[in-house]
Order: C-alpha cells, then structure tokens, then sequence
C-alpha cells in the first residue's frame, strides 16, 4: 500500500508580508497560531472585528493570528497588498500580522494551503456554508477551502490542531475553546 508524502513543516514555507518583506511563519514558531484566509469585500468581512478582539485578548499568551488575503471567491479581494495593509489598519484596526495576497485554492494554490488543505483534520462547523454554496450551483471538493475566513488553528508544535469553516466566527465557543485548549499546552 503507497505511503502519504510526509507534510511540510508549515512553518518553512516562504510567504510575504504586505511590505513586501520574504518570511516564514517559522517567525511563530512556539505560538499558537490561526490562520485565516480574509477578503475585504465579502460578506464575512465583519469577522476581522473578532478576529482582532480574539488576537488582543490572547496574544500576551502566546496567540497569533496571520491572515492570507485572496481573491479566489468573486474577486471579493481585488486591492493591491497596500490597499489591503490599509483597509485592515484604518476600518477594523488589525494589529495582526496581514500577509500578501495569495491563492488558496485551484492550479495556483500557495504552497501553505496546499499544506493546510491537505490535512485530513475535519471541519469544525462545515456543514451549513456548504450547503448554502452548494444550493447556488457551487461545485465544493473535499479538502478545499470552501470560502473566505475558513481557519486553521496551529498549535505550538506547528501541527494543525483543528479547521474551521468560514462561518464559524472567533466568538464561536468551539473556535474559543481549541484556542484555549492550544494555549494551555506546553
């Protein structure tokens, strides 16, 4: 029987900030960790209001959240990386680290999310966002991101802990609790 390739260590793969700056999350390294894919022009957008909140009140614990603009869902993420530097800073007061715009899904998929997508962790809350998708005529492979601000949660090992759907917001208690229960870890 065929063995699965080993993943990559996440925390190796070259991304970029907004300023143009080459990292890796590898900067995280220790932290617990969420990684949002964000857009600004969706309906989930309001989410960064949370996400900030969550970061603010976690983040003397070791918390982190590192959000990857895209635009793979109705163009709902068009600016330039300055643009959005600029939308996170002045409309939700993001203090987050927000990378430069990739691609988190189809021919042209960040190696990240090839990493994260290929996980077999389930999806917390995955259910109704599908279905709403899916009853517009939208085709969702497993395994895919399925739209803006689906999450996954790093522990501070650099293992993917737990997955969340887009809907599922940074108030939700399940969202909480595997940050907490991340958090509490040494």
């Amino acid at each position: 029987m065929p063995q699965e390739p080993p993943m990559t260590d996440i925390l190796t793969i070259p991304v970029k900030r907004t300023d143009g700056r080459e990292t890796t999350l590898g900067e995280y390294k220790g932290q617990v960790m969420l990684v949002v894919n964000v857009a600004s022009k969706c309906g989930l957008t309001k989410q960064y209001e949370g996400l900030e909140k969550l970061y603010e009140g976690k983040r003397d614990r070791g918390f982190v959240i590192t959000a990857f603009p895209a635009n793979d869902f109705m163009g709902q993420e068009p600016g330039s990386d300055a643009e959005i530097a600029e939308f996170c800073q002045l409309t939700y007061d993001v203090k987050f680290p927000v990378f430069s715009k990739i691609s988190v899904k189809g021919d042209t998929k960040h190696a990240l999310y090839k990493e994260l997508t290929g996980s077999p962790i389930p999806t917390i809350g995955d259910g109704p966002m599908k279905e709403k998708l899916r009853s517009r005529g939208m085709e969702i492979k497993d395994g895919d991101i399925v739209w803006n601000f689906e999450k996954f949660l790093i522990g501070r090992d650099g293992k993917i802990a737990a997955r969340f759907a887009p809907d599922v917001t940074a108030e939700d208690s399940r969202l909480v609790e595997a940050v907490d229960r991340e958090l509490s870890k040494t």
